[in-house]
């Protein structure tokens, strides 16, 4: 079942229907649906589909011949071009009179193993784009092979290209298009566990209990994903323990650089560039206090739910996973939940926020949300706002909670407090509640009249 990308494919097709040359780059983490998408995408088209793989360069070639003789003739040939370029040529010579789409998907295995191809498709595009039809995609999911040597200014391929994707996983309320049976406090649940992407939601099953896909998911040692995070490090980095490592720590609360290295016992010079490949691969953030960027305030958290989740409970629990005691693995889980939730709780209202300004529905008019946190100068004491958005004078403060409690008066009133740390003459305030809200906190909002309470089952209506 393929769902969401409206944005993606529309982009595409507009590319397509123009009928000239295009050149598109596609790129994005791996398991995050770029294939599915190009595969939604050349549905009923002229589509010569290559897929790299980490061999050398005649093998590579082989293969490409292959697919472009198949399309060519009809018949799987054995015969081979006898280089990329008289391949790729080939294939602009057939997209003279019609309209054809190239894929070539895992583009950097292929690339790393034949030097020159970047510079080989450089020179056909110059040489064919005023009279081609071709639509040559380009799809990889290293991250920063695509950006250093595809999109980069000093890449060969650099000011060629006529548009790039940049495919992410789903939000939390494309995540609940796929979730159809789950209540709505499981969905959220769900989107906490394995966050949004694609491959990790297919082993979600909505017709069972949140516990049982738990079980099944991470406490099952034959799972998929028992060992997805420790798997999909190997093929992206080349010292997989160290990284383990640093994202155990932050999983498990180090959040500063120079609590991830106590942690693990390493100089903050070597954590802060292994941190920096991290945040490449959109599996670890960096975070400031909103409005300021000052790296001496900067911490770390896990980006992707699937990596929080599993770094959060699995490893520690590892050994009673390994002998199928998965029923003492969950009561281990189950009551850090909530907390574990409140989290993810946050990142889904400041998505909802994103929503409500692009529709229009938001009273601050924002550029940008994050964290604020700092010292009150007259009490010495940490505060912190959940999520805040400022545009000009005016800014938006609010606080969320994910427990089954109802929100009280008071903690309206401690937001209102802290957004008296920042000094805009205009302020909004959000409160975020997954069971609801006391008669007096309603009453005050309805009263100060710049408040908005917000349920979570309201969110997804």
């Amino acid at each position: 079942m393929f769902i969401g990308r409206e944005q993606e494919l529309d982009t595409l097709n507009k590319l397509y229907n123009s009928g000239k040359f295009e050149f598109a780059v596609i790129y994005g983490r791996r398991r995050v649906g770029k294939t599915a998408l190009i595969n939604e995408f050349a549905k009923g088209k002229d589509v010569i589909f290559f897929t790299g793989v980490e061999t050398n360069a005649r093998q590579n070639l082989d293969n490409l011949s292959k697919c472009v003789m198949e399309y060519h003739t009809g018949i799987a040939a054995d015969s081979s071009f006898a280089s990329f370029q008289s391949a790729l040529e080939h294939v602009f010579a057939l997209a003279k009179t019609k309209r054809i789409v190239l894929v070539i998907d895992e583009y950097p295995y292929v690339a790393r193993a034949s030097k020159s191809l970047a510079s080989t498709i450089q020179l056909l595009i110059d040489k064919n784009k005023d009279s081609s039809k071709l639509f040559l995609i380009l799809c990889g999911s290293s991250m920063s092979y695509m950006e250093d040597h595809v999109l980069a200014y000093k890449a060969p391929l650099y000011g060629r290209r006529t548009a790039q994707l940049k495919i992410n996983p789903f939000d939390f309320f494309e995540v609940c298009r796929y979730f159809t049976n789950f209540s709505s406090i499981d969905k959220a649940l769900a989107y906490g566990i394995v966050g949004g992407t694609p491959q990790y939601l297919m082993q979600v099953d909505d017709r069972c209990s949140i516990e049982e896909n738990i079980r099944n998911i991470y406490l099952n040692p034959s799972s998929a994903m028992f060992e997805e995070p420790s798997n999909l490090l190997k093929q992206e980095v080349r010292e997989p323990a160290l990284y383990n490592a640093i994202i155990t720590a932050i999983a498990t609360g180090c959040s500063k650089m120079n609590e991830i290295s106590g942690k693990i016992h390493e100089d903050t010079s070597v954590c802060a560039i292994y941190i920096k490949n991290l945040l490449a691969l959109g599996i670890v953030k960096k975070e400031s206090p909103y409005g300021e960027k000052s790296s001496r305030k900067t911490i770390y958290a896990i980006e992707d739910n699937m990596f929080r989740f599993w770094y959060r409970f699995v490893p520690e629990n590892t050994s009673i996973i390994s002998r199928g005691a998965a029923d003492l693995a969950y009561r281990r889980i189950a009551p850090e939940l909530s907390s574990y939730m409140g989290g993810v709780f946050e990142e889904i209202c400041r998505q909802y926020l994103w929503k409500m300004l692009l529709e229009n529905k938001c009273p601050v008019n924002f550029s940008d949300l994050g964290r604020w946190w700092g010292t009150n100068p007259k009490t010495r004491a940490q505060e912190e706002i959940d999520i805040m958005g400022a545009d000009k004078d005016a800014a938006l403060f609010a606080a969320c909670k994910w427990t089954n409690e109802k929100v009280a008066l008071s903690f309206l009133e401690a937001l209102v407090d802290r957004s008296s740390l920042l000094a805009y003459k205009q302020k909004h305030f959000y409160l975020f509640a997954k069971t609801g809200f006391t008669a007096g906190c309603m009453d005050k909002a309805a009263e100060m009249g710049n408040v908005t309470l917000v349920l979570y089952e309201d969110m997804l209506e």
